[in-house]
């Protein structure tokens, strides 16, 4: 059994590459989790949007409250419903923040 599953372990210091919103993306921060992998994200656009991830998503992906996600509203209830695309690491998310693109 290999020793580095998903490869080695990140520098601290060094800036790898970081996945931008993608159209139709809206970035955001977790601030609480409801549990059935549904939870409560602030947006950027200033709105809480109750998020689930995707059921091909929901074993490869641990999301806590305070991680930076990329969500993808829903086309019904886009304003109150979306789902989790991407889940953001602190280095991510901080380079975020110095971009100006994570505001929450």
């Amino acid at each position: 059994m290999s020793f580095y599953r998903r490869g080695p372990p990140p520098v601290p210091g060094q800036e790898g590459r970081v996945r931008f919103p993608r159209e139709g993306e809206i970035l955001g921060v977790v601030t609480g989790l409801m549990g059935g992998s549904r939870m409560t994200v602030l947006c950027n656009d200033g709105k809480e949007r109750m998020c689930r991830i995707p059921g091909k998503m929901r074993k490869k992906i641990w999301v806590k409250e305070g991680d930076a996600v990329a969500i993808t509203p829903w086309v019904v209830e886009g304003e109150k419903k979306a789902d989790i695309v991407w889940r953001y690491g602190p280095l991510e998310t901080s380079i975020l923040r110095k971009k100006g693109l994570l505001k929450v």
